[in-house]
């Protein structure tokens, strides 16, 4: 197990109001819920981001979303339980999170704003962006999940 380090919070309290706005703005987003927790997990989940894992698959629950989709999420492009809407955002989350490998694809935009429309493709970006800020912040800090009982 890993030390925990400083807390953001008590040490940047600027950075970390910062972070918190923007996270404000992405919730006042037209993006469903189920939507945001999806980015949230699969983004947490290429990051190896424990600490957001456990919270994002918790919330996900409290909307109603399946321990199937959860358990299948990192393998979804395998699986007939994500809808259209859903395959373009995990795929562009995919991309933003991965950005330094090929950047997001002219075909994974494409097909994501066919499906979901300029908008909806920026705030996903947006919200793909904050996750990926956040899992940096927890990863870099060695934010802990709490044991659940």
């Amino acid at each position: 197990m890993t030390m925990k380090r400083t807390n953001l919070l008590q040490t940047l309290p600027d950075a970390y109001k910062a972070m918190s706005a923007l996270e404000s703005y992405v919730n006042s987003t037209e993006l469903e819920p189920i939507h945001k927790e999806l980015i949230k997990l699969r983004a947490s989940q290429i990051n190896g981001c424990a600490y957001c894992l456990d919270m994002h698959s918790r919330d996900a629950r409290k909307l109603g979303e399946t321990e199937q989709r959860i358990y299948t999420l990192r393998a979804w492009r395998d699986t007939p339980f994500f809808d259209e809407k859903e395959q373009a955002i995990l795929a562009l989350t995919e991309e933003v999170t991965l950005i330094s490998k090929a950047g997001v694809t002219d075909d994974t935009y494409n097909k994501a704003v066919e499906v979901l429309g300029d908008k909806y493709v920026n705030e996903v970006i947006m919200a793909a962006i904050t996750i990926n800020a956040w899992n940096r912040i927890a990863i870099s800090t060695h934010l802990q999940p709490a044991l659940q009982k």
